[in-house]
This record gives C-alpha cells, structure tokens and sequence, in this order.
C-alpha cells in the first residue's frame, strides 16, 4: 500500500538518523525534517560501495556556470576551489576549470524549479544537491539562490556546503556519521573537515593521493600550565568541576591535590570529541552537553534516554548552528543560552 511504502520510508530515516525506529512522523523525525540539509535523498538510489559509480578520468573539469550576488565572485571562485581541494588532497584527483561549453561538474546558483524537475524549497529547509558522476546531467551540483550565502559563520558557509554536495559529485553518499561532512544537515566547522569516515569512502572510489601521507595524530593533551590555554566549556558535577578542552576533561575535587586529566571518550563515549558548551541541573541531576546543533543529556556516567536531541527542540530558531555556553540559574530555574551576541532563557518545565 502507498501508506506501508511511507512507513518504511520514514523508519529508513529514522534508522539512518539514529532515531528511535516507529515508522511515524514523532516529533524527534519532524525535527530533523525541518532542519538545513542537503536535498540529495538520505537513502540513496546510489551508494559508493555497491555502486562504485565514480568518474572514468582521474582529471575533472568543472565549470562555475554563474555567480550568486552574495558574494564577491572571486570569494565563489575560493570556496569551489577549496572545496575540490578537500578531495583531491585525499586521492590522485585533479581538477580543472573550464570557462565555457560542458564540463564534468557544472555547477550553479537557481531557486525554487531550476531546470532539473528537482524544485528547492525557497529559504532554509533543502540547500542544495548534486548529480552523481555519469553522462549528462551527472556530476552537476546546484545550490539554492534564496539561501543566503557567506564565506563565515553567519547564514549558510558556501565552502563547507560545497565540499559536501562536491563529494555527492564525485560519488559520495551520506554518511551517517554526525561528525563526517558528508552528513547530510548542516553544521559550521572551522576545523579540518573530512572525517575518516569520508576518507575511506572517496577512497574506496579513487585510491588514496600517492603524494599526500596523513598520519593519523594521536590526541595531544593540552598543558594546564600554558598561559594561553583556553577552555572549551565548564560545568559542575555532582560536586566536581569538569572542565573540557578539545577531546580531553579535567576534573577538580576539593579532595585532590591535583586536576585529573582523562579523554572524554573514555569516560562518556556517547559525546562528540568537541565541546561547545555544557551545564548542570543539580535537581534533576543532570547534565546537558552542548555539541554542534546536537544536545545530550547525562546522569553521572550514562546517557539518558532520548537522548541526543537537536537543539532546535529546545525551541531555537533553525539559524542557530552551535551554543557559545549555557549557565543552569538555581534561583529561578532557568537557564540561559547564550549564541553570538544573543541569549535564550528557557524553563525545563516547558522543554
């Protein structure tokens, strides 16, 4: 029935999403519906294992067939070549740019139908979506003009959006792993943005770049005693401070001498390596660690149920990707969030 053919759909979503497996739009699935992703389907009609549908040639020609008038088209022009570079650094591929007729990967700016009977949906929602490699229409990667493009923090990072829907182009599919780029919602990253999850999967389809040697770096704990050392997040824990720094934690008791200094997989291996902010309820016995647009909640060393959640669900608007830090108020039973410029106040009661 059209019904059971939903359904399944909707558990092959909420499998892939790490949600809990009822074949009903909960608000869990609604949730991550609604949030800023790529518009190539989760489950896929491709897939770079069983598939391997990659390119023939391990030189690419792309062409930028027009500009969005968000950003100066020299700031485009760096954010496609950079986004190619993530891939290429990993594999023997090399990419050219052409400036007019066909190439492999045309890429372009359009809104709502656009020429491909694969309509965006105007402002949030789907960013963009790629081809997978072929003939045609193969390889082709459009990004949605209602969005509003930058090459920061603020509004949708064209660089970090394009080196996603770039793998997609080459072959890539998503990736279940909230860490990789190749996950399919949106999340802003400073950092180095492969994961070894995208890694093994380009290079399942290329090989690995015969001049390019990555070592994978064992974590490096950070020194207490440097004066430039920064902290990550603070909060307390039934009675200890825990205090994070990249994938380690200190924790301090007024009965030890010393900081004690443990990786925070070790401990919690449920939580992402990085940290944005966190806090404790000390009435529920509780605390809430901030990763991302994702939230989890502990009790002591164990995960509580549920759990982790986005942190729109806590009623954010879609536009916050990360929360800067998070104090828990005794006194009036709120707590405060705080992102950018801008803080949110908000009751457990009504969360």
């Amino acid at each position: 029935t059209t019904y059971g053919a939903f359904q399944t759909k909707i558990k092959e979503m909420q499998k892939f999403f790490k949600l809990e497996v009822t074949g009903n739009l909960d608000d869990n699935t609604l949730g991550v519906m609604q949030l800023a992703r790529c518009g190539v389907p989760d489950i896929g009609e491709y897939n770079h294992f069983p598939r391997h549908l990659k390119w023939k040639n391990n030189i690419v020609t792309f062409r930028i067939v027009n500009y969005t008038p968000d950003l100066k088209k020299s700031d485009v022009d760096k954010a496609m070549r950079n986004a190619l570079n993530v891939w290429s650094d990993v594999t023997p591929l090399t990419f050219k740019k052409l400036y007019n007729g066909n190439a492999d990967i045309m890429i372009s700016f359009g809104s709502h139908e656009h020429g491909d009977y694969n309509p965006f949906d105007g402002p949030n929602g789907l960013l963009a979506h790629a081809y997978p490699p072929g003939e045609g229409m193969g390889g082709d990667t459009h990004f949605d003009e209602d969005e509003q493009w930058t090459k920061d923090s603020s509004a949708y990072n064209l660089f970090i959006v394009a080196a996603h829907e770039l793998g997609h182009a080459l072959g890539m599919s998503h990736s279940s792993d909230p860490g990789a780029l190749m996950y399919p919602v949106y999340a802003y990253s400073t950092g180095y943005p492969l994961a070894e999850d995208d890694i093994e999967g380009i290079q399942a389809l290329y090989g690995p770049n015969p001049d390019h040697k990555k070592v994978k770096p064992k974590p490096v704990a950070p020194d207490k005693c440097d004066p430039k050392l920064s902290f990550d997040a603070v909060t307390e824990l039934r009675g200890e401070t825990i205090i994070f720094k990249d994938r380690f934690y200190w924790r301090l008791h007024p009965q030890m001498p010393e900081p004690e200094q443990t990786l925070i997989k070790s401990t919690w291996p449920s939580i992402p390596k990085k940290v944005d902010a966190a806090y404790e309820n000390p009435e529920r016995d509780v605390v809430t660690i901030f990763s991302g647009i994702r939230m989890w909640a502990l009790n002591g060393y164990n995960l509580v149920d549920g759990y982790p959640k986005y942190i729109h669900k806590l009623g954010l608007p879609k536009t916050i990707r990360k929360i800067d830090a998070a104090v828990y108020i005794k006194d009036t039973g709120k707590t405060l969030l705080f992102t950018d410029e801008e803080y949110w106040r908000y009751c457990i009661k009504f969360k």
